[in-house]
């Protein structure tokens, strides 16, 4: 089955005796600071923390954290947190970034800077990591989080990034589906044209490393009885690994009624950039923010 224990084993057999070293921007929370703690005492990580010293301390206290070997580093504003993070990464102090208690947008602002010298001319891309403890695998999703509509040419990139993170996983032949509400090319629905386009781009080789298939929609993607009903006949049908939704409210709400409503815990990686960035929720938990870091370990153990 899979749950938290399964990523920080991956992480710790696929990592070896390579540890990272992530720079935090603003951990200000206290389940932040736990999952920070956890990764270091699992010996997959060493941390940064980057923000104002009293509000980190006082959070460390509040939830009784140790953090007297991790490293401050002092950040007056919210963006001065961000750039601090950056900062660590271009002095090669840092191989990731991790989100701390700050919006997802001021992270990027400093990330996509021109003269901070992380951007590659790839897709910036969410890639979200869905679990549950009582099911027999895990799924990717993206993106939805930060491309609001993305065309042909930015779905190519949210599935090459999201291939790239199941690769780091272990997963070297990931299943792609793209998410539609009908599982035919309707020319009225542009979601079904564009899945139509990226399965010939795989099977043209444009798009490698993994299978696609599209359309499909969510039951036809996940569940083989659904598929067995349907008589639907397809190499992902029923056994995707990785899910592309057609624009970010699909792959949101798919996220966050898988967690609030289904019980599934699930974390985030922004991929695309120079290193990879932990990106979670304000609102999860240690648990979501502990795989997110295991994951963007392996991530960066992989790049190097």
């Amino acid at each position: 089955m899979i749950n938290q224990d399964y990523f920080i084993n991956l992480a710790k057999e696929k990592a070896g005796d390579a540890i990272q070293t992530v720079a935090v921007a603003a951990p200000y929370d206290v389940a932040t600071l736990e999952s920070l703690r956890n990764a270091m005492d699992l010996g997959f990580v060493k941390v940064i923390l980057v923000g104002d010293e009293s509000i980190i301390k006082e959070s460390a206290k509040e939830g009784n954290v140790k953090i007297d070997d991790m490293e401050l580093v002092h950040a007056d504003d919210l963006a001065g947190c961000a750039q601090g993070a950056v900062d660590m990464v271009r002095q090669g102090k840092a191989g990731l970034i991790m989100k701390g208690l700050i919006d997802t947008s001021v992270i990027l602002k400093a990330v996509v800077k021109k003269e901070n010298e992380l951007r590659t001319g790839k897709t910036l891309s969410y890639v979200g990591i869905l679990f549950k403890e009582d099911y027999e695998k895990y799924f990717l999703t993206s993106d939805g989080a930060m491309l609001i509509a993305p065309d042909l040419a930015q779905k190519k990139g949210i599935v090459e990034n999201a291939v790239e993170v199941a690769h780091a996983l272990g997963n070297e032949m990931p299943k792609v589906a793209m998410i539609c509400a009908k599982e035919k090319y309707y020319e009225k629905m542009p979601a079904t044209v564009d899945a139509v386009e990226l399965q010939k781009m795989n099977q043209a080789g444009e798009l490698s490393g993994c299978i696609v298939s599209g359309p499909l929609q969510m039951d036809n993607a996940v569940d083989k009885h659904a598929v067995e009903v349907k008589g639907i006949d397809d190499p992902v049908a029923g056994e995707a690994d990785i899910l592309v939704v057609p624009a970010i409210e699909a792959g949101n709400v798919l996220l966050k009624t898988a967690k609030y409503l289904g019980g599934w815990t699930f974390g985030g990686v922004v991929v695309g950039a120079k290193v990879p960035i932990v990106v979670c929720s304000r609102s999860d938990g240690e648990a979501a923010k502990l795989v997110s870091i295991a994951v963007s370990c392996m991530m960066a153990a992989r790049n190097k």
